[in-house]
């Protein structure tokens, strides 16, 4: 399959929101590994090329727009109501004989504003002189803003704006508009369809937490559980692995644990590994529900600024230390919108959760000149699962949590792609 985008770009500056939806959905053809080409006006600079756009496997193609020499200026034709200039067929008919030469070997064009934007009529009427040329040719054509009303009487080559082309989906960014999508268009509802925008929150993130999430998953999961520590006993990470079992047990969510690992001298790190993923696998987890860096080559521990990042991705911190003396991740975690959970009996936890508004659990602790051993009654498993069931409904009641895993579960470009735009190719 090969698959073209087309866009006329001037120019790539990323302030222009298009330019970033076009970027999206080159990673995601890309990713999917389809052979991909981009066309812009052929006054696009080189030299704007930045990130995905830089990639060796976009195939670059460059449309005409000039005439006898002089350079195609676009007039906004958005008005229903005036003439064209008097040179607008010449010029309709140079770029379709371009375009033609671009997309003959393309099974499906994906257009961006063009059949909607009144400075794109000029580029409106060509594609529809290449479709009656190729007619096997499949298009899906964008509209990126709200649809216009069709007006009572309009003519051609105005009424291109107002008129549906063969072999061709209409796509707006949400349901409400397709309705009113439907009717600029003069077309049936059933050939419009939603594709959301989507947002690659890892394209912002630290080199190494883009690195992490090539080699396992860190968007998908409802709950992700971000716990850097030392692996040393005191930091009990068997706990962290027993409470997200709990969760995946009793409730509908999945649950990821990253553990941002390094080695300490009490124990030995394969040996406490061990330890950590039977309790979990105990409690509900499956082996591949539990991560450590350190076996992803991060044996120093995972950059502190990646951290933050990942926290950025989490939803969850738990803490359930047997001592800490302030608790710094703690706050770290809390600044990046994370569900706090902490171990009340360790006296700096309980000081500090108290004004972060935190979720206390109780846990073995250490506190000033003795130590705290819990009991559960029935029994710590059925603890573990009570809280986990007030925790979950506590976090889905919470917005910012919500609109936190919405945004990067929901609107990935993962999903995107895999939901909206890639059932629309078959």
């Amino acid at each position: 399959m090969k698959v073209a985008l087309l866009t006329m770009f001037n120019g790539l500056n990323s302030t222009y929101s298009l330019v970033n939806v076009v970027a999206e959905q080159l990673r995601m053809l890309l990713d999917a590994k389809i052979e991909t080409k981009l066309l812009v006006s052929e006054l696009c600079p080189d030299d704007q090329r930045e990130g995905i756009f830089k990639d060796p496997r976009v195939i670059w193609t460059k449309v005409i727009n000039r005439l006898d020499g002089e350079i195609i200026h676009w007039r906004d034709y958005s008005h229903p109501n005036v003439n064209v200039h008097s040179t607008f067929f010449k010029e309709t008919d140079i770029i379709a004989e371009d375009l033609q030469k671009h997309l003959q070997d393309v099974d499906i064009c994906i257009m961006h504003d063009i059949h909607y934007q009144g400075w794109h009529l000029v580029h409106n009427v060509a594609i529809r002189k290449v479709q009656e040329k190729l007619p096997k040719l499949k298009f899906i054509a964008f509209t990126h803003s709200a649809p216009v009303n069709r007006p009572k009487h309009v003519t051609w080559p105005l009424s291109a704006r107002y008129t549906g082309m063969p072999n061709t989906i209409y796509v707006y960014p949400t349901q409400s508009g397709i309705p009113y999508l439907a009717k600029q268009y003069n077309i049936a509802e059933g050939k419009c369809r939603v594709v959301n925008n989507s947002i690659d929150i890892l394209k912002f993130l630290h080199p190494d937490v883009q690195d992490l999430a090539s080699q396992t998953d860190l968007l998908s999961p409802d709950i992700l559980i971000i716990y850097p520590a030392r692996l040393t006993l005191g930091k009990k990470f068997e706990k962290v692995a027993a409470f997200a079992g709990a969760i995946r047990a009793t409730t509908d969510q999945t649950v990821k644990i990253i553990f941002c690992d390094f080695e300490s001298i009490d124990i030995s790190s394969d040996e406490y590994k061990r330890q950590i993923l039977s309790t979990g696998k105990k409690n509900g987890l499956e082996t591949d529900n539990i991560i450590f860096t350190s076996d992803f080559g991060y044996k120093n521990g995972f950059p502190r600024e990646a951290v933050m990042d990942l926290f950025t991705l989490s939803n969850l911190f738990i803490c359930p230390s047997y001592s800490e003396s302030f608790g710094l991740t703690v706050l770290e975690a809390a600044s990046r919108g994370n569900f706090v959970i902490l171990n009340e009996a360790v006296p700096a936890l309980e000081e500090l959760g108290s004004k972060l508004n935190a979720y206390f659990m109780r846990w073995d602790a250490r506190n000033f000149g003795f130590d705290t051993k819990e009991s559960y009654i029935p029994s710590e498993r059925v603890y573990l699962e009570e809280n986990a069931q007030k925790v979950i409904d506590l976090m889905r009641e919470n917005v910012v949590i919500h609109s936190k895993t919405m945004s990067r579960q929901r609107y990935s470009p993962k999903w995107i792609w895999q939901n909206h735009l890639e059932p629309l190719f078959y």
